[in-house]
């Protein structure tokens, strides 16, 4: 199975791994850091070069272009931009490579990621309005809450009150918990545990010092301040009680 250290520590931008397995235009590693597109979150990109790799000359390089969990994590292979006219399609399996993310993707995601989670609980603490959804880019991100709709006051409202919570620079950890325990412990309105499988035992919780916790299998700054300037930027109704913000942070 895939090391996934991005649980850890989501700051790690490089990292040496070996080829496990090669297919068509995918590789398989024993380790990444690259986050696979799940959860509102979209696959971490980056490149993928060959330090010490058989049929494959040394110094051969790969965007990635995807990373998706299956059975496990495959990461989707570009040859880069200045290879071969027919260059391999994947290194060789046992081949050692390094992978350089695109760090700011990455840290866009990141800090939209957190600020989501600011805003979920800011719109359950203010209108009692549970997330129904949601997705983050680099450079934007939408939500969809439990509400019928939120006037010009409401929307000022919840700009100043996350804007607040980011000024305050609080800190940000995510560690692992039994589930049991974290459905005696947590907020079920925020985490909504018993929509995920049985199967699941152990929970990644990502907490925001004395304001949220809810299970999260995301990436995120580790201090509110570093998401920036909160400002929403449109919303629209999904119909069903449904309404969708949109938001960018500066």
């Amino acid at each position: 199975m895939t090391e996934t250290p991005y649980l850890e520590d989501s700051y790690q931008r490089t990292i040496e791994a070996t080829v496990e397995r090669a297919l068509d235009d995918r590789v398989v590693l024993d380790r990444t850091i690259c986050y696979p597109e799940g959860g509102g979150q979209p696959a971490d990109h980056g490149t993928l070069t060959v330090i010490d790799g058989a049929d494959v000359a040394d110094g051969a390089e790969w965007a990635i272009t995807d990373v998706q969990k299956q059975d496990t994590i495959y990461h989707h292979l570009d040859p880069a931009a200045d290879a071969p006219a027919d260059p391999a399609p994947t290194p060789s399996e046992g081949a050692t490579v390094e992978i350089d993310l695109d760090w700011e993707r990455r840290l866009g995601h990141m800090r939209h990621h957190t600020a989501q989670h600011l805003l979920s609980r800011v719109l359950i603490d203010e209108f009692d309005a549970g997330t129904e959804g949601n997705q983050v880019y680099a450079d934007g991100a939408r939500i969809d809450c439990e509400q019928d709709r939120f006037t010009e006051a409401d929307l000022a409202l919840i700009e100043t009150r996350v804007n607040e919570l980011i000024e305050d620079e609080r800190p940000v950890e995510w560690y692992e918990l039994d589930r049991e325990v974290a459905e005696e412990r947590l907020d079920p309105e925020r985490t909504r545990i018993e929509l995920l499988p049985d199967s699941i035992t152990e929970l990644r919780i990502v907490e925001i010092e004395d304001f949220d916790r809810t299970a999260c299998a995301g990436t995120h700054v580790a201090n509110t301040g570093e998401c920036g300037t909160f400002e929403l930027t449109g919303r629209e109704s999904k119909g069903g009680g449904v309404e969708r913000l949109r938001f960018e942070l500066r």
